[in-house]
């Protein structure tokens, strides 16, 4: 078992990973080291021990960007399918 940095509100041990979140699915508390405090309920980086808000609004500025781009290209493929037609 990972033993994870105490809870930077309470310093209770046994901070336990989150596997799912709203704003990074599965992979972004992995690649965050998010982890959950079993006796107040905060999350944060267990690495750390601080607080991931700047990670996560970086992680969402990228993801955004990624899938704006996919569109982007995608959108010109269909514009030029359609033109070639």
């Amino acid at each position: 078992m990972i033993a994870y940095a105490p809870c930077p509100k309470c310093s209770t041990a046994g901070a336990q990973r989150m596997k799912f979140t709203w704003w990074g699915g599965v992979l972004g508390p992995r690649i965050l080291s998010h982890v959950k405090c079993p006796a107040c309920g905060f999350a944060y980086n267990g690495k750390s021990g601080r607080e991931n808000t700047a990670g996560i609004v970086i992680y969402c500025v990228l993801v955004g960007a990624v899938v704006m781009a996919f569109v982007v290209v995608l959108v010109a493929m269909m514009v030029l399918i359609a033109a070639a037609n």
